[in-house]
């Protein structure tokens, strides 16, 4: 079994020893602490830190003054610490900060283990938790630029995509079809890891505005939805009841070999326009089993014009950002 330590254990690793060392040097109580709480807030994206931080100190400030005076008007006992934390959790609930329980509850623990509130130690218990927290801003300041990574599962799903839509020509063209299908699992998967790394990617530039990937790979999945329907509507089909295999074969290989990030589609949709009214004209069919392959024809062009209509909806701008990858005629 390979195991690797990725950027983000490296940081959270270098983060906790920096804020224990630094709290340790300013002679705080449980200055350990700190380390935990930067280990609590390094998170995948730089936006995510903000987030959590901005949780966790809310949280630390309102369980310090629940703690103190549930404390001083009850006592220092275990159920006191029961009644403080029944007492906090919807106060984090309503301000949204419901992430840093663990985080206040490390500050109200120090409160019980000396049974006293004073104003030290309160500084005491913020200054951990300012450390803490800053460190693990600090180390989220480098976050790997993700580009190349993207763009590497860009390619790998239109690859697929050209896999699989060539395999339907195939089909069409011979009859039958022996592909084990991998490419749809693969797929599958490829746009699912590939939608969550963009996501995270906009987040690290805190620029909604860059988001060609998010709004690419989304354009993909609901391609790859149309793609899934037309794997079962091919399966239906009878080679020798319909003429018209050839024509949708062509066009298919056209698509495959026309497959990249920039959007054209409006000229696929006034070829596949044509090649529909083609197929109104051509002779009624002569029995049940071909009036059912022209229906599943029928049902066939039109998956494809909305796998066209998908792709020419997504956005000028981001249609225009693609062109640095200077794609193929489409």
């Amino acid at each position: 079994m390979k195991i690797g330590i990725g950027y983000r254990t490296l940081k959270t690793a270098l983060g906790a020893a920096l804020a224990i060392g630094t709290a340790q040097l300013f002679d705080l109580q449980f200055y350990a602490s700190a380390g935990i709480l930067t280990i609590l807030c390094v998170k995948e994206s730089r936006k995510r830190s903000l987030i959590n931080a901005w949780e966790r100190i809310l949280s630390c400030i309102l369980g310090l003054a629940v703690a103190a005076l549930l404390f001083t008007i009850i006592g220092y006992n275990p159920w006191t610490i029961g009644i403080v934390i029944l007492a906090l959790i919807p106060l984090l609930l309503y301000f949204k900060a419901e992430e840093g329980l663990v985080s206040s509850a490390v500050v109200i623990l120090h409160l019980y283990t000396l049974k006293k509130i004073t104003l030290p130690l309160i500084f005491n218990e913020l200054s951990l938790v300012l450390i803490g927290i800053g460190f693990a801003l600090i180390m989220n300041l480098y976050m790997p630029n993700q580009e190349k990574l993207l763009d590497t599962y860009r390619k790998e799903i239109e690859r697929n995509f050209q896999r699989i839509f060539s395999e339907f020509s195939r089909f069409l063209r011979e009859g039958y079809m022996d592909w084990d299908g991998k490419e749809i699992t693969e797929t599958s998967q490829l746009i699912d890891t590939a939608r969550q790394l963009a996501m995270t990617e906009v987040e690290n530039r805190l620029n909604p505005e860059e988001d060609f990937y998010v709004r690419y790979f989304q354009m993909r999945q609901k391609q790859f939805g149309v793609i899934e329907r037309l794997v079962g509507i091919i399966s239906r089909l009878d080679r020798n009841c319909f003429v018209q295999g050839e024509r949708i074969a062509d066009f298919l290989d056209e698509l495959s070999d026309a497959i990249h990030p920039g959007n054209t589609a409006f000229h696929y949709l006034k070829e596949l326009q044509a090649m529909r009214e083609e197929f109104r004209d051509s002779p009624l069919p002569q029995s049940r089993r071909e009036f059912e392959t022209r229906a599943a024809l029928y049902q066939l062009v039109h998956e494809i014009r909305q796998y066209l209509i998908i792709k020419k909806e997504l956005s000028p701008r981001y249609a225009s950002k693609s062109d640095v990858y200077k794609p193929r005629v489409e």
